[in-house]
Parts: structure tokens; C-alpha cells; sequence
């Protein structure tokens, strides 16, 4: 004979209970969801990254690189070391944005790809990390900010060019012919230029000249257009992940500076969103309500599941003090003690006393005495209680 399944009972929730109770989290959700595609869908286009020609950001330079293409220099971006040395030639310009970020492999294969190619090559920003392989007799000697600074050389293109917004890395330099050093902040320069052959190598201590938001500062534009602009083409190269380039060799970054900042920032949000989400929560958080029992249950069966619970957890302690405390209140009203001085000895006692004769337990111990040590003293305690309590009822 099969049994019916039971029924829902009370507290099962709804349909409408859980479609109330997730409407605002799903909400929630949709609206986070929505505002990242979008975010995503408007940063797309125009953002590429620091330096990049396609970049139409502050510190982009899609800008210089309109501005060259309008002038005939055809632009070419190349994202591996492999793409950059194969377009070096007499008539192209190199433009590293980032040479610090090559590897001393990478370095030595570009050095040799263009020491001898009758083009120009352009380091931005160079550092200690690779002025020795792609600019020898080009040393770095400090740093400073940049600012607007005279040109002080021969140099033709610095010298149209007037004052540049310059800094950064300041060089020392082995002079030597066909050497410039120019905008000299504290009597080092920020700009070289070396001859390497039938080419030469410029080396800029800052990019600033080359960004969008600077490109009209002072003689900037001119500056970026003279140097990237002598030869019929130019060659943008961007260190990239696909060849290794953002790689140093010397193995020292932890595993957080590989991560990307997009990662960070999209872990900061998440943070952000479970701390409003919690926030949320908590304040759904009502006051505690009282319900009435789906079913009845006897006190007995309570009484009983009370009881096993105490045992398993062996707390004896607890039992007596509950037993203890149920006898005190039902023998208040007995010997007309007020209920709320039950539960004080000085007031209790006495009145004990008065209606009970002698016994073989003192009521001081049964009442308010020490936790008995083992059950068999728990349940001889209950007994005593109950004979405590026949003895003032019938007196």
C-alpha cells in the first residue's frame, strides 16, 4: 500500500515568496551586467594602451601618427621583434616605445637588425636595462620631471623645433662624431642622437612629446614630426605578450605583476559588489516573529527530545540548573513568594523552612547546590526535588 505524499505545509515558500525574494538580486545582477558591456562596447574603439599610434587616449598617439600620414610617412604598427626587424631598411625610422621591456635576446637581435640598415631607430625612455645593447657610449645617469626645456645643440630638427617638453631619463654621454646631446636639464641631456653607420639612433628621455595630450605643447609637434618623419616610413613597435617581450629576464616579478590591471580591477568590483550584496542582506533582516506550529506536538515528546539532548551532550549541569529552576517556581506560589524573588535564596529558604520539618537533605543544597557529578546523582536530585515539593503541598 503505497502512502501519500505529505502536503506543503506553511512554511514552504510560494512561488510569489521566492519571485519576491530574488527579483532584487537578479535586478541587481542585470543592471552590473548591462553597465560592464556597455563600458566594455565605449572603451573598445579607442583604447589600446600608453604610446600606442591607434590610441586616441591622453597618453596614446594616434595624433603624431595622423599627423605623419597626412605628411606621406606611411605608419606601421608591429607587435612582435620578429615583425620590427624585418621592416628596418634605409628608408624606414624604428620607433621602440618601450626597450626597457626586451629581453637581452631580443635586444641583441634588434641591435644587429639595425646597426647597419641605413634607417633610423627611435628609443623612448630608454633605461640601464637596454641603453647598453641599442645605444652604446649611452649611459643613463638620472632622472628628472619633465618640463619645457631649450634645445642648446646643433642638431637641425631640435633647433626648428625650439623648446620641448623634456626630462625624464638625463644621459651621459661618449662624445664622438656625428653625437648630439641636446635639452640638457642640470648639464645632462634628455635627448642623443648617434650615428650608427649609415644610419642613427635617437635616444628621448620621456615620451611626452609624443602624446596627444602634450602634442600641442610648445614645439612638440615639431619635434615628434622631425624625428619620426625623416624617412618615408615608420615602424611603431609595441613590446607584446605574443613574443615574449613584456618578459624580463632576470625573473623577479611575483605572480601578481604578471596579472593584468584589468584582473585587479575587475576583483576590486567583485569585492565591492558582494560588500553591497551582504549589505543588502542584512537589511531584510526583520525582528524575530512567532508562528504557529504546522502540527502538535505533546509535551512529553518535547520533554523527551530535551532530555536526550541534554544526555548526549552530557550536560548535567544545565539539567539540574533546569530542574532546579522549575522546582523554585512552583514552590513560590506555595509559600507565597513573590515569582520574581524565586530564584533568591535569602527570601526562598526561610519560607521552605517554615513548612518542612528535618530531612536527610539540607533545601539549601537541593535548590541552589553544586551540579551533580554523574546521572545517577542527576536523577537522585530529581527525586529529592519532587519529595521537596509533595512535602510543601501537603504541610
Amino acid at each position: 500500500m503505497t502512502r501519500a505524499a505529505p502536503s506543503a505545509t506553511s512554511l514552504s515558500p510560494t512561488g510569489r515568496q521566492l519571485w519576491t525574494r530574488a527579483r532584487g538580486l537578479l535586478l541587481g545582477l542585470t543592471v552590473l551586467i548591462t553597465a560592464g558591456i556597455v563600458i566594455a562596447a565605449m572603451r573598445s574603439g579607442d583604447r589600446h594602451g600608453s604610446l600606442d599610434p591607434r590610441s586616441a587616449d591622453r597618453s596614446g598617439s594616434r595624433a603624431v601618427a595622423e599627423l605623419l600620414e597626412d605628411r606621406g610617412v606611411t605608419v606601421r604598427v608591429a607587435g612582435t621583434i620578429r615583425e620590427a626587424t624585418a621592416a628596418v631598411g634605409p628608408d624606414t625610422t624604428l620607433l621602440v616605445a618601450a626597450p626597457d621591456l626586451l629581453t637581452d635576446g631580443q635586444q641583441r637581435t634588434l641591435r644587429r637588425a639595425t646597426n647597419d640598415s641605413g634607417g633610423r631607430t627611435v628609443l623612448v625612455a630608454p633605461g640601464p636595462a637596454s641603453l647598453g645593447t641599442l645605444a652604446p657610449g649611452v649611459r643613463s645617469a638620472a632622472t628628472t620631471r619633465v618640463t619645457a626645456v631649450d634645445p642648446e645643440c646643433s642638431l637641425p630638427a631640435a633647433r626648428n623645433a625650439g623648446d620641448v617638453d623634456l626630462g625624464g631619463e638625463q644621459y651621459a654621454v661618449t662624445d664622438g662624431p656625428g653625437t648630439d646631446s641636446c635639452y640638457p636639464v642640470d648639464g645632462l641631456p634628455t635627448l642623443v642622437r648617434t650615428d650608427t653607420g649609415a644610419g642613427d639612433t635617437v635616444v628621448l628621455g620621456a615620451p611626452d612629446i609624443l602624446q596627444n595630450e602634450r602634442l600641442d605643447k610648445n614645439g612638440n609637434a615639431s619635434l615628434a614630426l622631425q624625428l619620426l618623419g625623416s624617412r618615408s616610413h615608420l615602424v611603431w613597435y609595441l613590446p607584446s605578450a605574443s613574443d615574449g617581450s613584456t618578459a624580463p629576464d632576470d625573473g623577479d616579478e611575483s605572480f601578481l605583476d604578471l596579472l593584468p590591471s584589468g584582473w585587479l580591477w575587475a576583483s576590486l568590483q567583485l569585492l565591492v559588489a558582494a560588500a553591497l550584496a551582504a549589505v543588502w542582506r542584512a537589511h531584510r533582516l526583520g525582528p524575530l516573529v512567532t508562528e504557529r506550529l504546522p502540527v502538535a506536538i505533546r509535551a512529553s515528546e518535547t520533554t523527551e527530545g530535551r532530555a536526550r539532548l541534554y544526555h548526549q551532550a552530557k550536560a548535567r549541569d544545565r539539567a539540574a540548573d533546569v530542574l532546579r529552576s522549575a522546582t523554585r517556581e512552583r514552590l513560590a506560589p506555595l509559600l507565597g513568594v513573590a515569582p520574581a524573588l524565586a530564584h533568591t535564596p535569602d527570601v526562598l529558604l526561610p519560607a521552605v523552612a517554615a513548612r518542612t520539618g528535618p530531612g536527610d537533605q539540607d533545601p539549601a543544597t537541593l535548590l541552589f547546590g553544586p551540579p551533580p557529578t554523574d546521572d545517577a546523582s542527576l536523577v537522585r536530585l530529581a527525586d529529592q526535588l519532587d519529595a521537596l515539593e509533595r512535602e510543601v503541598r501537603t504541610s
